[in-house]
């Protein structure tokens, strides 16, 4: 498979959602490593991604995408960044900015915490309960959430607001909304990988609206829809003896 790579999403994919990868899922990585090209894309900062998976496989990983690959690592080392505000200008972030803060203001849920919109290289990511909620708060807003809609609405409010914009929306992860300009989804990270005739991808939320949906549905990839890091390690399994 040397013309091939196998590339992850890294929540509900490789851990539970902003969770450490557990120790079964680090061997299996790390064996993979040996036999196949790997790489990791999350739109999480790389901080938080090397948080999850742990510095040995940021190093023996052939490539790390952090931000849908605004922030590209190979072999865990920094070699392209690339930022938002210099390609959609800060006129547009606080118009964005200022919406997402009354908007959030509004929303109607039992409980808010704190950082309700993260700046980041390649997005910003903004939170109805905010990113400071526990983890037991996380999973009750993934009821809530379900119930009504939440972050649903709120994604559509911002699609008839920003049209004007290069800016899309997409659901990612249990609490949040991801903000990036048009074409910097997860494949934007592909232009990396040309030398690969086969790119096979593993994410969970690859239903339209979902921020693995555009990859996913890539003609540059096959496309694997997992629901949990155990439905991840069976797949590749059968794929990668």
């Amino acid at each position: 498979m040397e013309n091939t790579i196998l590339l992850f999403d890294v929540d509900g994919t490789l851990t539970a959602s902003r969770q450490e990868i557990t120790k079964e899922m680090k061997a299996f990585m790390l064996n993979l490593c040996d036999k196949v090209s790997v790489g990791l894309v999350g739109g999480s900062d790389f901080i938080k991604i090397r948080e999850q998976v742990g510095q040995e496989i940021i190093d023996r990983v052939n490539y790390v995408f952090a931000e849908n690959g605004c922030v590209a690592l190979q072999k865990g080392q920094v070699f392209f960044e690339e930022s938002i505000s210099s390609e959609v200008g800060e006129e547009v972030l606080k118009r964005l900015i200022n919406f997402a803060l009354r908007y959030i203001a509004d929303i109607d849920i039992p409980i808010k915490r704190g950082t309700f919109i993260e700046y980041r290289k390649g997005m910003l990511n903004l939170s109805p309960i905010g990113r400071n909620c526990s983890q037991e708060e996380r999973n009750q807003f993934v009821v809530w959430d379900q119930e009504g809609k939440i972050r649903e609405k709120f994604v559509q409010a911002l699609r008839e607001n920003f049209g004007d914009t290069c800016l899309q929306f997409s659901i990612g992860g249990q609490i949040s909304i991801d903000v990036f300009p048009r074409g910097w989804d997860k494949t934007h990270c592909l232009k990396f990988l040309d030398k690969y005739q086969t790119v096979h991808f593993y994410g969970d939320r690859t239903d339209p609206g979902g921020n693995d949906h555009e990859i996913y549905a890539s003609e540059r990839t096959v496309g694997h829809k997992v629901t949990s890091p155990e439905d991840t390690r069976a797949q590749v399994s059968s794929l990668v003896s």
